[in-house]
């Protein structure tokens, strides 16, 4: 099998277990890909026994890779998502960040963690997108997220208010700083923050969190996926921001954006043993007695 390898700028502290993880990839079978400013900066970090294969886009990995190893924190994760698009070819996440929802192989476990995929002992579960319909081509080919859209105000002055309607019909204007529109592995992302719910990754649903709402009567709510939400934005100023996971934009206050489902879900690969209510217990400290 093919691996490929996916990462941003990573500190020194990091290169020892991608040391690691590359030597152990090396031994195995196949060929090894690696995103091209990724490899970049491992130039004179990193030993490759044998030079690897560059990759820089969806259309260069597709049908090359097995299994793409994102090394890093769910940010990384969120950013690799684009590179795998509709491909279907499973992420693996080794998190060398803090929480960690979403890679859920510590960097001490590189060596079992590859033994275990390797041996077959791994499950793939399908995370649901949201796509943003309109307006077309604000996020280029990449208008998905793995997370979440968020409509956010472009400045500390200005109070948003955002009309929103389900399915044509109109569902509530949000007095806020911004409103969240997130899947349900993004329920326990900014949603999270926002005192949304988590929901279960493998519901059929979107969650709408307003952030900052001035109206303290405002709460989140729970929809089920197959809807068509739209929004219209207004305020003081003439622009708002949107963004998808990481990716941000300027929108102009006359644009409706349209979400709704994605038609094709990322394969994230989970090593067996390990199950969503096992993370967020440990993740989230649940059932922990702090108080002696």
């Amino acid at each position: 099998m093919n691996f490929a390898l996916f990462g941003k700028n990573v500190n020194n502290a990091a290169m020892p277990f991608i040391q690691e993880l590359v030597g152990e990839m090396q031994r195995l079978d196949g060929d090894m890909l690696v995103y091209g400013p990724f490899l970049e900066s491992m130039q004179g970090r990193i030993n490759f026994r044998k030079e690897p294969l560059r990759f820089n886009c969806q259309k260069e990995l597709e049908g090359r890779a097995g299994i793409l190893f994102s090394i890093g924190g769910d940010g990384t994760i969120l950013d690799a998502v684009g590179l795998v698009g509709d491909s279907g070819i499973p992420v693996a996440g080794i998190n060398l960040g803090r929480l960690g929802f979403l890679s859920g192989i510590p960097k001490e476990m590189i060596n079992p963690a590859l033994r275990a995929i390797r041996n077959g002992e791994y499950l793939i579960e399908q995370r649901s997108l949201l796509q943003l319909n309109s307006p077309e081509g604000l996020f280029g080919n990449s208008n998905y997220a793995l997370n979440e859209l968020t409509v956010h105000r472009p400045d500390f002055m200005s109070l948003l208010t955002i009309k929103t309607w389900i399915n044509d019909e109109f569902l509530s204007s949000y007095w806020a700083d911004g409103l969240i529109v997130a899947t349900p592995t993004g329920s326990t992302a900014y949603s999270l923050s926002c005192s949304g719910p988590i929901i279960s990754p493998d519901s059929e649903n979107f969650l709408i969190t307003p952030i900052a709402s001035h109206n303290l009567t405002v709460r989140p709510i729970i929809l089920k996926d197959d809807c068509r939400i739209r929004i219209r934005v207004e305020g003081k100023s003439e622009e708002f921001l949107t963004s998808l996971d990481a990716r941000t934009a300027r929108v102009s206050q006359s644009v409706e954006l349209v979400i709704s489902r994605a038609p094709f879900k990322l394969n994230l690969l989970r090593l067996a043993g390990t199950n969503f209510l096992r993370t967020i217990r440990e993740k989230l400290n649940w059932g922990l007695d702090n108080r002696n």
